[in-house]
């Protein structure tokens, strides 16, 4: 997001924590100011934004900790894709006859070198795949948090308009 739209992402976080303390003090004053009718008016549009900037809250810290996750995957993939492309390249300078043994648990397996070369190239091809996915997964999430920032802006100029 740019910093020349009227309303950048820091803005409206802002804007949400200022408008929650207010709402919180607010509601945490005694009843004697309640009395007047503008303030009873107020009240049920103050606890729904009440209500929204909370679940936009939870909202934003449980997308945060799954994009971090799949940050995580998607290194580990990348390292594992890497990992299996430099193996496969060193295989691929070896002769033909060369004895390769695949590591399995404590123990090595005797394996042909187009048996292994396969192996390696599927590697690659599924953390390829699951990295794609992960993006995908990171679009959406991010997506979903923009679409609940802009109903509570939407709310905000609405109640703005009043």
């Amino acid at each position: 997001m740019s910093h020349s739209a009227p309303f950048s992402t820091v803005h409206i976080k802002e804007t949400v924590l200022l408008h929650m303390r207010s709402v919180y003090q607010w509601s945490s004053r005694t009843c004697a100011v309640c009395i007047s009718s503008s303030v009873k008016m107020a009240a049920p549009v103050d606890l729904e934004l009440k209500k929204a900037f909370t679940e936009l809250q939870v909202k934003m810290v449980d997308t945060q900790q799954k994009v971090k996750l799949a940050n995580l995957q998607i290194d580990q993939l990348t390292r594992v894709q890497k990992h299996a492309k430099l193996t496969h390249a060193e295989i691929t300078t070896l002769p033909d006859n060369t004895r390769l043994y695949e590591g399995v648990g404590r123990m090595f397996i005797l394996q042909s070198k187009e048996e292994i070369s396969n192996q390696l190239t599927d590697k690659q091809k599924t953390a390829d795949e699951k990295i794609r996915e992960l993006e995908q997964k990171k679009l959406y999430l991010e997506r979903s948090v923009k679409e609940a920032e802009d109903n509570i802006r939407e709310m905000l100029l609405s109640r703005r308009a009043q």
